[in-house]
C-alpha cells in the first residue's frame, strides 16, 4: 500500500462522530502534507467540542502512525471562533496577473504536460482526465489542472465538487480522487456561474493555480488548456517550466486544420510537442461487431508524421466513456479496451522520461 493522502483519508474514516459521521466526510482533517513518511494535518473542530475531541486528536495521531511507510504522524486540535474578527481570509481566485520570472517551475513538480486542442469538441478534457488516471494507476504521482478556466469540466468527470480550503487566504489545498490530485476553478464557482473575465483576469487566475496550490510532490502535472491559442496558452509556455504538450484531435480535415494551429502555437513559443493523440478514431458497433469511421480515420496520425511528432495512440469513440465521465469515474480507472488504450499512451510517456 502507498503512502498518499488518500491513504490516510481512508484510514481515518474510521473515527465517528456522535452525529454519525466520521471527521473525514465532516471536513475536520486539514492541513495534512506528508513528506518522507512524516505525516501532519490538523483538526479543525468548533470551539463548544475541542475539549471534548482530545481523545479524537489522539485516536487519529495513533491510527496515521501506524500505517505502513510512516515514520511518525502529528495532528493537532484547532478550534476557530466564528466571531468575524478570527475568520480565515478570503481566498480571491481571478485579478490581474502579478510579474513572475518565465519558465518558472513549480516546486515539488517534477514535468508539466500540457494537453491542447485547436478546437473545441474533440474530447480534450476527456483524454487530460482519462490520462491522468491512467498514469497514476502505473505508479505516477499525478496532478490535474484544469486551466480550461471558461468551461471548467474537470471537476464533475473526475467526481470531485468540495470547495478547495485556503487556512491562509493564500495557499490552496487541492482535491484529491481516483489517485490524482485536482485543482479547477470549476470547484470555486457554482455550476450555473459563467466566468466573464477578460485576458488579465485569465492570467491572474492561471498564476494563482500554478503558484498557490499545494500541489505536494509530483511526478507529472497534466493541464487542461482551453481550446484554441490564446491567452492562457501563451501564459503556460511564457511563465511556466512546460516539459511538453500533447495535440488532441479527431480525424476530421476539420479539427485538424486548427490542430496545425496549436502546433504552429507551441513552435513558437518554444514548447516541445511530444506527440499527437487521435481521438473519436472510430467506432464499433455493440450489435455487429463493425467498425465505422464516423470522423474519417488516420488523420491524426498522418499529420503527426508529416510534423515529424510521435503518435501516441487512438481512442475509439464509445457511449461508455461519456457515461464515465459523467459520472466522475473516467474509463481509464476500470479495465477494458479503452482503459487499456489509455494505458498504453500513459506507458509511452513514462518510457519516455515524459510523465
Amino acid at each position: 500500500m502507498s503512502l498518499d493522502r488518500e491513504t490516510v483519508l481512508q484510514a481515518l474514516s474510521v473515527l465517528k462522530l456522535p452525529d454519525g459521521r466520521d471527521i473525514v466526510a465532516a471536513d475536520m482533517v486539514r492541513a495534512l502534507t506528508i513528506e518522507d513518511g512524516v505525516v501532519r494535518f490538523v483538526l479543525e473542530v468548533a470551539p463548544e467540542i475541542g475539549k471534548a475531541m482530545e481523545p479524537v486528536r489522539q485516536a487519529a495521531e495513533k491510527i496515521v502512525s501506524e500505517l505502513p511507510g510512516v515514520t511518525s504522524a502529528s495532528v493537532m486540535l484547532t478550534a476557530h471562533s466564528a466571531a468575524p474578527q478570527k475568520a480565515p481570509p478570503q481566498l480571491k481566485i481571478g485579478g490581474h496577473g502579478k510579474p513572475a520570472p518565465d519558465n518558472a517551475p513549480i516546486p515539488g513538480v517534477d514535468r508539466i504536460l500540457a494537453v491542447a486542442s485547436g478546437k473545441g469538441g474533440v474530447g480534450k478534457s476527456t483524454v487530460a482526465s482519462n490520462l491522468a488516471v491512467a498514469l497514476a494507476r502505473q505508479g505516477r504521482k499525478v496532478g490535474l489542472l484544469d486551466a480550461d478556466i471558461y468551461g471548467p469540466s474537470q471537476p464533475r468527470m473526475m467526481g470531485v465538487s468540495k470547495r478547495p480550503a485556503s487556512p491562509d487566504g493564500k495557499t490552496i489545498i487541492p482535491l484529491q480522487n481516483h489517485g490524482v490530485t485536482i485543482m479547477s476553478l470549476g470547484l470555486m464557482l457554482k455550476d450555473d456561474e459563467p466566468v466573464i473575465w477578460r485576458g488579465p483576469m485569465l492570467i491572474g487566475a492561471l498564476q494563482q493555480m500554478l503558484g498557490q496550490v499545494q500541489w505536494g510532490k509530483l511526478d507529472v502535472l497534466i493541464v487542461d488548456l482551453p481550446p484554441g491559442t490564446g491567452d492562457v496558452q501563451l501564459t503556460l509556455a511564457q511563465k511556466a517550466d512546460v516539459t511538453g504538450a500533447v495535440v488532441v484531435s479527431t480525424p476530421q480535415d476539420v479539427a485538424l486544420l486548427d490542430a496545425r494551429k496549436a502546433l504552429a502555437m507551441f513552435k513558437k513559443t518554444n514548447t516541445p510537442v511530444i506527440g499527437m493523440i487521435e481521438n473519436m478514431s472510430y467506432y464499433v458497433c455493440p450489435q455487429c461487431g463493425d467498425e465505422a469511421h464516423i470522423f474519417g480515420h488516420g488523420g491524426a496520425e498522418e499529420e503527426a508524421e508529416k510534423a515529424g511528432l510521435p503518435f501516441l495512440g487512438q481512442i475509439p469513440l464509445n457511449l461508455d466513456v461519456r457515461l464515465a465521465g459523467d459520472s466522475g469515474t473516467p474509463i481509464a480507472a476500470a479495465d477494458g479496451p479503452i482503459s487499456k488504450a489509455y494505458a498504453d499512451i500513459a506507458a509511452k510517456l513514462v518510457a519516455q522520461g515524459q510523465a
